[in-house]
């Protein structure tokens, strides 16, 4: 069965990747749950409002219709852990990245039932989405290992600009708690008319108007220290290119600050809340990939061996047909 299962370095990259691909899908179609007041289309956990198939209602079939979805993202992600032990030659760098993705979609299961059967109390719903934040951490781990072999460039001696870059981590991952608590205190609580919803009321009456505030300074600072980044890593005279990820960034953070006082002027329209939560799905990948980028740091007395002698096994194949 192993044998039969055994998948090359290529094609599991292009698995990593299609896993990467189908859970942030499942952030996208989340929010359309919540977007739509269809958080409580379905109000019991795991069947719909007792059967293994909801009534043919709107709200019901786009909460269930979720739940699919989650479950298609399941049997992907399992696929992705089982062919990380087939995957030839075996990497158990791979491996142990490719567990946490199952452990993730059951966990983000677990909390879902618990956030309905809570009736959407904002703390569950703000879990629900980071939850899912830290999973594509996993899923951008797994997707750009397995892109790369061990050892296919010499770690970096930049200490600054690595722990720089890694540093728009936490900022960014801050940026995103502050605008799940702007959401929990906004009108879309994702239940239907006639259901009670209890919203985020730390600050009583002002709460959204505070939260949207705080969120929308750390997003500044965010963007802020983007650009001193950026401008750190045009200093030590790298080609910076248009797919630069802090590049990239850094135009993603731009279009976010847009989208976002647009929203907020037009009295948060879901749409508009949707393409929000959709490009801060995308700005949290990036962010991912900026650090990923920068690699490793060098320990004291490494000696890194020079990259012009490294190749893997695609980037052989890529000289040869240049030359040909």
């Amino acid at each position: 069965m192993r044998a039969r299962l055994a998948v090359t370095p290529d094609q599991y990259r292009k698995v990593t990747y299609v896993a990467l691909a189908a859970l942030t899908l499942i952030v996208l179609t989340g929010a359309a749950v919540r977007l739509t007041d269809s958080g409580l289309g379905c109000p019991t956990w795991p069947k719909c409002y007792g059967k293994l198939y909801p009534p043919f209602a709107l709200h019901p079939l786009i909460e269930f219709g979720n739940r699919a979805i989650s479950g298609f993202v399941g049997v992907i992600v399992a696929v992705a852990t089982v062919l990380a032990f087939t995957r030839r030659p075996f990497r158990r760098d791979l491996a142990w990245l490719a567990v946490t993705l199952p452990l993730g979609v059951i966990a983000q299961a677990v909390l879902g039932g618990f956030t309905v059967r809570e009736n959407l109390a904002p703390g569950f719903v703000m879990s629900h989405f980071l939850l899912s934040m830290v999973i594509l951490i996993g899923a951008v781990a797994l997707a750009w290992r397995a892109t790369h072999e061990r050892g296919w460039r010499a770690p970096s001696t930049d200490r600054t600009l690595v722990w720089s870059v890694r540093a728009l981590i936490p900022v960014g991952a801050l940026t995103l708690l502050a605008g799940t608590a702007a959401t929990a205190a906004g009108p879309h609580s994702g239940g239907n008319v006639g259901q009670h919803i209890t919203r985020l009321t730390i600050e009583g009456s002002n709460t959204l108007e505070w939260a949207v505030h705080q969120h929308a300074t750390i997003a500044a600072i965010f963007g802020m220290a983007t650009i001193a980044v950026w401008l750190l890593k045009r200093s030590r005279g790298v080609a910076l290119d248009p797919l630069e990820p802090l590049t990239v960034l850094g135009i993603l953070l731009a279009a976010q600050g847009l989208v976002g006082v647009v929203q907020y002027e037009l009295k948060l329209p879901a749409e508009m809340v949707w393409l929000h939560v959709g490009l801060a799905t995308v700005t949290w990948l990036v962010t991912l990939w900026a650090a990923a980028v920068e690699g490793r740091i060098a320990k004291p007395g490494e000696q890194p061996e020079p990259l012009d002698t490294i190749e893997v096994p695609w980037q052989q194949s890529a000289q040869v047909s240049l030359r040909q």
